[in-house]
């Protein structure tokens, strides 16, 4: 008896030693695969686009979270309380992205701003987002398309039934008229372990020339969400801002959108969810007062308020939680003539799409 025992007793310390060693190699590859993408990085700008920007014409522009093909209306995310963790299917990520394409190009714009772009990740089946896009764009005449790298990730092991695995992904721009040059800036994350589990983050930005030998310096950026405190979101905003007011003094136009996971309106949750006592930290109110002079959020929507996200902890429905993330930020040499967040009801993605019309100001 006392046989079987040590046995028994020497199994189990085996399968502990085991799990230890699993769990300690994991450990070990997500340290030594850290790597933060590099800072201050010149992008490739790909296309035919020529003409430069015009003052006194009406452009139209579009900002897009496509949430990395995976959100039909009925998905929900595990970071986010769901239960899902990467998209149902390959062909459900086509569906998705082609989506969102057309419904941007719906809009006939001039220039589009995707976030959430994914080109090698196993949350989208390895599907590169970028070039269906891309290809999408390219059927409608000459673009100009600078992608961004925002974020790469080590393999995540969870859910352990379907792992989120690794994720690669970024921003990219279209534009009608001609980038000259596009600069990837790193944003600031955690510091300390807990960097690990913060996602790199960035902004970019594109070049196009007026007419006028000044510059449209378009920022296209996406904020970080899960974890963060208001410290880090707001260091993240006024890095964002300092470079628009060094673009705004030497006289140029300056637009920057994107995903900025702050409250944009301040007031959206409670308009939305009236009552609600939820708080997340991707939708703390937006700090208006670090806006720079010269510059001002474009909040004047031209029809009622509508949400640019939502909450996947369950399936979209009136009960979902709804919030604006997503909007325009202008130098006040831009003229705004007609902005709205466009209803899509979530069909492809759990964000709507942004729409402003603005033309440059002669000066």
């Amino acid at each position: 008896m006392s046989s079987q025992k040590f046995v028994w007793w020497k199994i189990i310390l085996l399968l502990l030693i085991v799990a230890l060693l699993i769990v300690g190699g994991y450990v070990a590859y997500v340290f030594l695969t850290y790597s933060r993408i590099e800072d201050k990085v010149d992008l490739t700008v790909e296309g035919n686009a020529q003409e430069p920007a015009k003052t006194g014409k009406e452009y139209t522009a579009v900002s897009y979270n496509i949430g990395f093909g995976a959100y039909t209306a009925d998905f929900t995310f595990f970071m986010d309380g769901g239960k899902e963790s990467r998209a149902r299917s390959r062909e459900s990520v086509l569906e998705c992205v082609n989506g969102t394409s057309q419904a941007a190009l719906s809009f006939e714009p001039d220039l589009v701003l995707f976030q959430e772009v994914d080109t090698d990740s196993t949350r989208s089946w390895h599907v590169d987002e970028k070039e269906i896009i891309r290809s999408a764009f390219d059927q409608t005449g000459d673009w100009d398309s600078v992608f961004a790298p925002n974020y790469h990730s080590a393999y995540l092991m969870y859910p352990l039934n379907k792992p989120h695995g690794k994720s690669n992904s970024g921003l990219l721009t279209q534009s009608r008229m001609n980038i000259t040059s596009s600069l990837r800036r790193s944003l600031p994350i955690a510091t300390g372990f807990k960097k690990f589990l913060d996602l790199d983050r960035c902004y970019n930005y594109s070049r196009i020339p007026v007419e006028n030998g000044r510059e449209l310096v378009v920022f296209n950026t996406h904020l970080s969400a899960y974890g963060t405190d208001a410290s880090q979101g707001n260091s993240q905003l006024q890095m964002l801002f300092e470079d628009m007011r060094s673009e705004y003094e030497k006289g140029n136009y300056v637009l920057c959108a994107g995903d900025f996971n702050h409250d944009f309106t301040g007031d959206s949750i409670e308009s939305f969810n009236p009552g609600s006592e939820e708080s997340f930290s991707w939708c703390a109110p937006f700090p208006d007062e670090i806006i720079p002079e010269g510059f001002a959020k474009v909040t004047d929507y031209a029809e009622e308020m509508v949400p640019s996200t939502r909450n996947t902890d369950i399936p979209y429905s009136e009960d979902s939680f709804v919030v604006i993330l997503d909007g325009f930020i202008v130098s006040d040499n831009i003229e705004c003539t007609y902005v709205q967040n466009v209803d899509e009801k979530f069909r492809y993605t759990d964000h709507n799409p942004v729409v402003l019309k603005f033309l440059l100001k002669d000066h």
